[in-house]
């Protein structure tokens, strides 16, 4: 196989066509580039992190890379299970990834929790699109796969979330109390 011909396909009796396991393993291949791509980003975070949350942004950011790590074998062993090549190289993943880098000018807790909370929302997005499509090409266990990874990456989304909204209760009057902390902007 030539470095360019990452669609050929191996021998293999899936009873799924041929064109359709093409086209998820070039899905899958999608999601793995982001996938190692964003583990790394939050690895990058958990090195990083400074501040009064560093221990509990620590210790979160390496349970969430441990996730990562292992969807990036989950998605890599679908994609030869179909009869495709995994593209698992790191510099394929920054090639093919869809997330934007990562900032390397910060180190507070609360900005890490907002680059990530950043980078987790358009992935989260990636893969609830993946579920539809896999169904799309007849493949419904691909897409629990992503269905599976799909709830996890959502909680995740919400944790993170979570750090960057005020309480509800904070104000003398019981009205909410705005964080300092820019906000993302929320899909409707």
């Amino acid at each position: 196989m030539s470095n360019n011909d990452h669609s050929r396909l191996y021998p293999t009796r899936i009873d799924i066509p041929a064109d359709q396991r093409t086209q998820l393993a070039a899905l899958l291949n999608q999601t793995l580039a982001a996938t190692l791509d964003l583990k790394t980003q939050v690895k990058q975070a958990h090195w990083n992190v400074k501040g009064t949350d560093f221990y509990q942004l620590h210790e979160l950011f390496d349970e969430i890379a441990g996730e990562l790590e292992e969807y990036i074998d989950l998605v890599a062993e679908r994609v030869t299970a179909l009869g495709g090549y995994a593209l698992g190289t790191a510099r394929l993943a920054v090639a093919n990834s869809i997330l934007p880098e990562y900032p390397l000018d910060i180190d507070a807790g609360i900005d890490h929790v907002t680059a990530l909370a950043d980078r987790f929302a358009p992935y989260a997005k990636h893969i609830r699109e993946a579920i539809d499509k896999s169904n799309n090409l007849g493949d419904a266990d691909t897409a629990d796969l992503y269905t599976e990874v799909s709830r996890t990456i959502d909680k995740r989304l919400w944790f993170l979330e979570a750090h960057l909204q005020a309480s509800a209760t904070d104000g003398k009057d019981g009205a909410a109390v705005p964080t300092t902390a820019k906000q993302p902007a929320i899909a409707k």
